[in-house]
């Protein structure tokens, strides 16, 4: 049996600390979610928002992702130590303390915190709900196969701040595309968190997690993540005729569907040997490729 090391002398300088616990919650992934925050920013401002309004969502959707990854690296040690996959993470090893993870999850905490007094006080009311869905996502897992969208609906919470920080509302039925946007982001994380769920289907079986590979087999995961992308794709084109937006971001879509085929078509029940292609490269183009399109969409 793998136990989680305790931890043990690291003469690591601070700087390396720093950067081993920047790779632990891959920060570099912050690209997947920080452009659908920035296109519920750009939408509620019909173009370019303030610095002010910019800096801020910046700060808060980077700090809300710092934060939720550490919480789920200090709540899944125990089941990443037993995952071949995950065995080797500093949180594991122990090379990143405990101690850290937290300081750096609080010290998180408190610049979402700021970054939500700043933007709108609408955005400080819902903070303590938010917080709800970036702690509880990491424990879904262990009770209900759904835990792939609770982590797209955890993203798309971006897509409503960004518009918050600019409307100051989300409640009205001017709102919508921020709702769409939200439900789209919600679809295109839990398509691609099946995928990458599947890579773990033994450990999860014998862990007793409720990922959907595991629980329904991979067939049924891929053919899921098909769907949701789908459903993806249709919320765009209805936010588009809804908002409405003009010709790059319909080119802008159509991209992302064709990333989204292509991605879908690297993975198969019997072959995931692509999968960090699938993953990393054509989750990130999507993003930025909406982003772009839309943007273009409301300036030009």
């Amino acid at each position: 049996m793998t136990h989680v090391a305790a931890n043990p002398p690291n003469n690591d300088t601070l700087l390396t600390k720093i950067k081993v616990f920047l790779d632990l919650i891959k920060f570099e992934h912050t690209i997947f979610a920080l452009p659908f925050a920035y296109l519920g920013m750009v939408l509620a401002a019909g173009g370019l928002p303030t610095f002010h309004q910019f800096f801020w969502v910046t700060v808060a959707m980077a700090s809300a992702r710092t934060f939720a990854f550490a919480v789920n690296r200090l709540a899944d040690r125990r089941f990443d130590a037993t995952n071949p996959r995950t065995a080797k993470r500093p949180s594991v090893t122990g090379r990143t303390s405990s101690q850290l993870i937290l300081t750096f999850a609080v010290i998180s905490l408190i610049l979402l915190a700021i970054s939500a007094a700043l933007l709108s006080p609408l955005a400080l009311i819902l903070f303590p709900g938010a917080l709800v869905f970036l702690i509880g996502y990491s424990y879904s897992k262990r009770f209900t196969t759904l835990c792939h969208w609770i982590l797209g609906f955890t993203d798309g919470l971006a897509a409503i701040g960004g518009w918050i920080a600019v409307r100051g509302s989300i409640f009205t039925a001017a709102d919508l595309p921020a709702w769409l946007l939200m439900l789209a982001v919600t679809f295109w994380i839990g398509g691609f968190d099946l995928i990458y769920a599947s890579q773990d289907v033994e450990h999860d079986k014998q862990e007793g997690l409720y990922s959907w590979p595991s629980r329904y087999g991979i067939a049924s995961a891929l053919f899921m993540a098909k769907a949701s992308h789908v459903i993806t794709i249709l919320i765009l084109i209805f936010l588009g005729l809804t908002f409405p937006l003009g010709w790059p971001f319909w080119i802008g879509v159509i991209i992302a569907a064709g990333l989204l085929a292509y991605e879908n078509s690297l993975v198969k029940p019997n072959d995931l040997s692509k999968m960090n292609q699938a993953f990393f490269q054509m989750n990130s183009y999507v993003a930025v490729t909406l982003f772009v399109g839309t943007f273009l969409a409301l300036i030009v």
